[in-house]
């Protein structure tokens, strides 16, 4: 059975699926590079507009954060980026076949975990985007998203074309106590739904990622963003799994109690980001469709991507009159 999922053990690659945790979860591992870029060099990464480059998939919800973040900064000048294919063969995720894809134009990779070696020849785990780059030393900084996103939003404000501060300082607290809490329930929690094993390990998922949802739905009634009046990064992590919630979490994971558009105020809010100048140009429905109906064939082995749902994300959302 082809699996369509890798890994590298000790620097060479295999296509196996993950193994399922007790009962049947999904666990996701760890991510393995955590360096820093820091704005002041202390790190011995300093924020250098051309130094890094970006390894994404425009169907990942990981890797279109931090794609929204050098958006919002105005860094696609400073950091460069390369597409992964949309489709994950055995090979994992590939360059240069895709449409919607790009080639690697900084390593010249053929696939992923060809720059994971590059970094570490011995490398063992997950092949996974978003990947930060660094040409100067040859290795990867880092390859967890929400540390990427925080990095791109806070210490490349001297060299970006756009500054926004989606995390100040007063509100630290609560932004990464938001990002906490939707992350398990909802962020991971579709995953813990489409990749369980078992019932038991599905029925928790789902039910606990649908508690959330309904929490959250009340939480916006009052207010326009997850912390408040104000964008934050919190909002960009709930904003890239709503956006792929309808169009393949509802169906191909059997995340289907609710959508999205059932939902009163989290289905204006979701509007209301994707409407937000550039966004719904980073938002690449046929790749996010492709990916995980023709990736995944455990769970879809014909590899049919269906032909819906239709969305309507440019409705007015009247998000506006919450401040």
């Amino acid at each position: 059975m082809n699996r369509r999922m890798g890994l590298l053990r000790d620097g060479k690659w295999s296509s196996d699926w993950y193994t399922p945790g007790a009962g049947g979860t999904f666990d996701r591992p760890e991510t393995k590079f955590r360096d820093r870029v820091t704005a002041d060099g202390s790190s011995g990464f300093p924020a250098e507009a051309g130094r890094y480059h970006l390894y994404v998939a425009w169907a990942c919800p990981w890797a279109h954060r931090t794609v929204l973040m050098r958006h919002f900064q105005g860094l696609e000048h400073a950091i460069t980026m390369s597409v992964a294919d949309a489709v994950m063969g055995d090979d994992g995720w590939t360059f240069g076949s895709d449409p919607d894809g790009t080639a690697d134009d900084v390593n010249g990779a053929r696939c992923l975990h060809e720059v994971y070696v590059l970094a570490d020849p011995h490398y063992t785990g997950r092949v996974t985007v978003p990947v930060l780059w660094d040409r100067q030393r040859r290795t990867i900084v880092s390859n967890e998203s929400r540390e990427i996103l925080r990095m791109l939003g806070h210490e490349f404000t001297a060299i970006a074309r756009t500054p926004v501060d989606l995390c100040p300082a007063p509100q630290r607290i609560l932004v990464d106590g938001t990002i906490d809490a939707i992350y398990d329930p909802i962020n991971n929690g579709v995953y813990r739904a489409g990749f369980a094993s078992k019932q038991a390990a599905y029925d928790d998922a789902v039910h606990a990622l649908f508690a959330a949802l309904d929490h959250w739905d009340r939480v916006l009634a009052d207010q326009r963003y997850l912390c408040g009046e104000a964008l934050t990064e919190a909002d960009i992590c709930m904003f890239t799994t709503l956006v792929r919630f309808d169009s393949v979490y509802h169906g191909h994971f059997k995340c289907n109690l609710r959508r999205i558009v059932d939902y009163a105020n989290l289905s204006s809010y979701l509007r209301d980001l994707y409407q937000r100048p550039g966004v719904a140009d980073l938002c690449k429905f046929a790749a996010i469709k492709e990916h995980y109906y023709r990736s995944h064939k455990q769970i879809n082995p014909t590899g049919i991507v269906p032909a819906g749902p239709v969305l309507d994300l440019s409705a007015p959302h009247d998000r506006d009159r919450l401040g």
